[in-house]
């Protein structure tokens, strides 16, 4: 994997503009989300990719399974999200 490298400046309002070779290189286009990571003196952005529909319907397809197997019902579920927000 070769590394691309250029540089730019965050403007007073705290958005950065990703140089277009950098943008031509991995093939960014408008629209593209980013996670974004930061510690110390280092800021990283990772790209987003959301599932293809086929790789959401397996994800969903096991997550029943699962949820089965470990049984589970469609019941629990506003416990289960209650519990994870801290509403107990």
């Amino acid at each position: 994997m070769s590394q691309a490298v250029a540089t730019t400046k965050m403007s007073s309002r705290g958005q950065v503009v990703i140089p277009e070779s950098i943008r031509d290189r991995l093939g960014l286009e408008a629209g593209v989300q980013f996670a974004v990571f930061g510690q110390d003196d280092v800021v990283m952005f990772k790209v987003i990719n959301p599932p293809s529909t086929e790789e959401y319907e397996h994800i969903r397809r096991r997550l029943r399974q699962q949820a089965r197997e470990a049984g589970l019902k469609r019941s629990d579920i506003p416990k289960a999200v209650a519990r994870v927000r801290g509403r107990r």
